[in-house]
């Protein structure tokens, strides 16, 4: 199987945890009503400015855990023509927004995506017609998403090499098995300086794909590299999209 093309530029992550005493539906309730329709507003400008901008938005809403607690709450994905540098400070130290009232500071995360199975035809954007059309939200979906630890002494290249060579085309074929329908990668441009190596994106039909994913895929050597302790396995239901 051929190695799959990288999504050109750079895709910017931001993981969200909410601030200690924040409740969680006030988080979300200001992240999409105060902060996303900012952030599409300062990127509209900096479009039309001829500046840097994001070319799409959205965000992921992760479920809890099995013991009620959120390790994230969810994740901002951001697409740029290149990485953005990381900042001196983590936004939202100083709150502009009320949503930053709420989430913990975070630093963006740029990583390289693989649209390995595309499946947007399972993902349908429909903008919202009695208010701004954007943002909107969408479901229908069992979204898995992987949070890939490294061991302390992992070799990236190596383990980026396996990871897409070998892990990949493994994922791929057990995702069709399973009637799973779309697989993107993000890998770390820095993974000897971010929390984590890279993330999957698993979408199923419903969960029942998922349980099923798990009982047929088989192991291909990713614990060579992985930190199976330290990596997370968050599962949603919904996405946030404030540019399509």
């Amino acid at each position: 199987m051929a190695l799959t093309a990288p999504t050109p530029g750079a895709k910017m992550l931001y993981l969200i945890k909410g601030r200690p005493g924040s409740a969680r539906e006030e988080l979300v309730a200001h992240w999409f009503a105060n902060h996303m329709p900012g952030v599409i507003a300062h990127e509209t400008r900096s479009r039309e400015a001829g500046r840097l901008a994001a070319q799409r938005y959205i965000a992921t809403l992760f479920d809890p855990q099995s013991d009620g607690t959120y390790a994230w709450d969810g994740v901002a994905q951001l697409w740029f023509d290149r990485a953005l540098p990381r900042p001196t400070e983590a936004y939202g130290t100083k709150p502009t927004d009320t949503f930053q009232e709420h989430a913990m500071p975070y630093v963006p995360w740029a990583t390289r995506e693989y649209v390995v199975l595309d499946g947007s035809r399972y993902l349908p954007v429909k903008p919202l017609t009695l208010n701004e059309s954007f943002p909107c939200t969408r479901s229908g979906f069992f979204k898995v998403t992987f949070l890939v630890k490294a061991k302390p002494d992992a070799d990236f290249a190596t383990f980026f090499d396996h990871w897409l060579a070998v892990h990949v085309p493994n994922v791929a074929d057990t995702m069709r098995k399973v009637d799973g329908f779309r697989y993107v990668v993000s890998l770390s441009l820095e993974p000897e300086i971010e929390p984590y190596a890279g993330m999957a994106e698993l979408y199923f039909h419903d969960p029942s794909g998922w349980r099923a994913y798990k009982q047929t895929i088989a192991g291909d050597g990713m614990e060579q590299w992985g930190d199976d302790q330290g990596t997370l396995v968050l599962r949603s239901k919904v996405e946030m999209i404030g540019i399509p």
